[in-house]
């Protein structure tokens, strides 16, 4: 068998086929906790799957709010700490500008996160802290039928981990012509888009307008809002929105798109107010 690479596993396991048993080994995803640590204390731990810890870790304080613009970011690394535990589980963040100023209050209402792989945003006071004072995006032109539909293909076909283990999501983000720009995989959908996030914010490439994020789930309140915060016009999926990620979508007038499937889809908002 060959090894396993970042962020993958070897385990035993018994495959059961035609009521035959036969022992055998199989790849499985890495799900491990990163510890995000801000003025030397802890400020979120995200269950994810190792690797591209530094982009995951840039996407999620500015999904977040907590960094309010690229250029407040200090410094971001694993922590370096001889005596840390566990310190390849760990970055360190440090902020700079507006967004260090403003540390201090995120911190006095917000408590920790512990975001698990099925939620990429807990620990909010309430739903309506959430709610981005961001302006509405400029309308995106209309993107062609066949661009859509091939969107989870060219995203599907990127996906070399989920061949080898099948348990991992993926987000990647698209030019209006679906051409493939960055793509992520990660246990979690929410760190897919972060990780993607990160990478732009980490090249101060924000906003990213005319762009599209295609997530390989379903499409949630949380993922809309990535989007917008990262100026990404359309977000696609090939799994259902919920009632609130076409209320956010509708308020940001994001194109949201949902059911990809098989040559079809649904539009859920159009990005037109």
């Amino acid at each position: 068998m060959i090894p396993p690479v970042a962020g993958e596993a070897i385990v035993n396991v018994l495959r059961v086929r035609d009521g035959t048993t036969n022992p055998d080994r199989d790849f499985v995803v890495v799900e491990a906790p990163l510890e995000i640590r801000l003025r030397g204390t802890s400020f979120a731990t995200i269950m994810r799957t190792p690797g591209h810890d530094r982009e995951l870790a840039a996407g999620f304080l500015f999904s977040e709010r907590v960094l309010q613009s690229p250029a407040d970011l200090g410094t971001l690394a694993h922590c370096t700490d001889p005596d840390a535990v566990d310190r390849g589980n760990v970055v360190v963040a440090t902020l700079t500008g507006p967004s260090a100023e403003a540390l201090e209050d995120v911190l006095s209402v917000r408590r920790a996160v512990v975001a698990t792989s099925a939620c990429g945003v807990c620990g909010r006071l309430s739903i309506e802290s959430l709610l981005s004072a961001c302006a509405p995006l400029e309308p995106l032109e209309e993107i062609p039928g066949e661009v859509v539909v091939a969107l989870p293909s060219a995203l599907r076909a990127r996906q070399s981990m989920f061949d080898r283990t099948g348990g991992l999501h993926a987000a990647g983000l698209f030019a209006l012509d679906g051409t493939l720009l960055d793509c992520a995989e990660d246990v979690g959908r929410h760190n897919a888009v972060d990780k993607i996030v990160g990478r732009l914010v980490l090249a101060e490439a924000l906003p990213t307008s005319k762009t599209v994020l295609c997530v390989s789930g379903r499409t949630s309140f949380e993922i809309v809002q990535k989007a917008w915060l990262a100026g990404i016009g359309c977000v696609a999926s090939v799994s259902a929105p919920s009632s609130l990620a076409i209320d956010l979508a509708a308020a940001a007038r994001i194109t949201l798109i949902g059911f990809v499937r098989g040559g079809s889809y649904n539009v859920y908002t159009t990005g037109r107010s």
